[in-house]
């Protein structure tokens, strides 16, 4: 399977899942963090160079509340993961 670069990058938190376990934080800090009240907080649209760091975020997820979509050049959902769930 050949990759394609991808070209966009979305994060959805479903907030009613997520128990603010942090590991997301830990793995990907220039995406998720916590605010003044220890609320979640995360860019939804980061960076394609986040890419790795977020499907690592994803995936250590205790309660799998974090999906990630990516697109490439031609508009086309990219190869591998899409989600942690």
């Amino acid at each position: 399977m050949t990759e394609r670069p991808i070209t966009s990058l979305k994060v959805i938190v479903d907030m009613g899942l997520c128990e603010s376990h942090g590991q997301c934080v830990f793995t990907a800090p220039q995406v998720f963090a916590f605010d003044d009240d220890d609320v979640l907080v995360y860019e939804p649209n980061p960076d394609v160079s986040q890419y790795e760091k977020v499907v690592a975020a994803a995936a250590v997820c205790p309660v799998r509340a974090i999906r990630i979509e990516h697109t490439t050049k031609d508009g086309a959902p990219a190869d591998g993961p899409e989600s942690s769930r």
